[in-house]
């Protein structure tokens, strides 16, 4: 006569081994892929595009303060830097104060998310304007209209500007190298016309962070940031 066989009992050890298998296959991936975001941002900012964060009301009504813009690194090197442009470029010097240090655990949190591109920069350090003229450039002010000349040509700025065009009189060549900019909110912007005494006012090449390609947020100010046809349309 057979005797029935013993059961078998459930070996729990195996089945540890197969759930911490499972376990760490998906902990590996899940690292793999935040490291791969995490290259993948800290590239575009490096060498596409970064998120900036507009601080005043200098560029009015164009941008709003508080708007979060996208800055492109990329046009910068593949089109260069033109007339009509709004840039984000880094103080020169002395055209802003001392930046307000973040500090603490949120501070450090900040600005390591925004190193790697996840928030806008807002360092304190950086100024929106457009380019109004470029190196070898002649731009003055004012026209017997009182608006900016650039070239000889009286610009036609109502449609993107506030107030007067400007309260300071100059003449100046734009320096090789070199961008003059100006706030499309004349009478509160602090732009190339106030510090004509450092490189005539222009800002270097150097210092330009990148050309601003779209209002990112708030959903209700997204769009794009187009060159105006009056600084275009210059020779």
């Amino acid at each position: 006569m057979t005797q029935p066989e013993e059961p078998t009992g459930f070996d729990w050890s195996a089945q540890s081994r197969k759930l911490g298998s499972a376990a760490a296959r998906g902990l590996r991936e899940t690292g793999i892929v935040i490291v791969t975001a995490l290259v993948l941002s800290i590239t575009l900012r490096t060498f596409f595009f970064q998120l900036f964060y507009v601080p005043s009301e200098s560029m009015l009504d164009t941008l709003q303060v508080g708007d979060k813009i996208v800055a492109s690194k990329i046009s910068k090197t593949l089109q260069g830097v033109n007339r009509g442009d709004v840039i984000v470029f880094h103080d020169p010097g002395g055209r802003l104060g001392e930046p307000v240090q973040q500090t603490g655990c949120r501070g450090a949190l900040n600005k390591a998310l925004t190193a790697i591109g996840f928030l806008p920069s807002n360092s304190g350090e950086d100024l929106v304007k457009r380019v109004v003229a470029i190196a070898g450039d002649t731009v003055s002010c004012c026209s017997p209209n009182e608006n900016i000349m650039v070239n000889g040509v009286e610009l036609k700025e109502s449609a993107y500007t506030i107030g007067p065009s400007s309260q300071v009189e100059f003449s100046i060549t734009v320096p090789k190298d070199s961008v003059f900019v100006l706030g499309d909110n004349r009478p509160n912007s602090r732009d190339s016309r106030f510090h004509l005494e450092t490189n005539s006012g222009a800002v270097p090449l150097s210092e330009v962070r990148g050309i601003v390609v779209l209002k990112l947020f708030p959903f209700a100010h997204f769009g794009s940031v187009p060159a105006p046809d009056a600084l275009t349309s210059l020779k």
